[in-house]
């Protein structure tokens, strides 16, 4: 983690919001987020996932994070995939996670020349 320069963080959305094990998992790396972009991914009921990202984005502020605009939802995400995985229609899964992974590697070059010429302090 330390090497990357930005992440896509995939959670589902537990009771409007992200699971615990997440947090746990996020909170344990504490100075790997830092200065870094971040991107996502959710699923979920009707909602996508996008309550718990909205949460996410609070939390990775929090640990000096910049989260990207835009994000890959699966609304009703078990309609997308089959048991074993594959998914259905993936046109506009595609063309979202274009757009998203194009900003995070955007902010993600921008972070790492900014900490290369001025290291970033907490």
């Amino acid at each position: 983690m330390v090497a990357a320069d930005g992440f896509v963080v995939l959670t589902p959305e537990y009771n409007h919001s992200f699971p615990a094990s997440l947090k746990t998992f996020i909170d344990l790396h504490h100075t790997e987020w830092e200065a870094k972009a971040v991107g996502f991914v959710s699923y979920g009921g009707v909602g996508g996932g996008l309550r718990a990202v909205e949460q996410l984005r609070l939390i990775f502020t929090e640990m000096h994070c910049t989260s990207v605009r835009e994000i890959v939802s699966f609304h009703n995400g078990w309609d997308h995939f089959s048991e074993g995985g594959k998914a259905y229609e993936v046109d506009g899964a595609i063309g979202a996670a274009k757009v998203m992974l194009d900003q995070l590697t955007w902010w993600a070059e921008a972070l790492r020349t900014a900490r290369a010429s001025h290291p970033y302090q907490t």
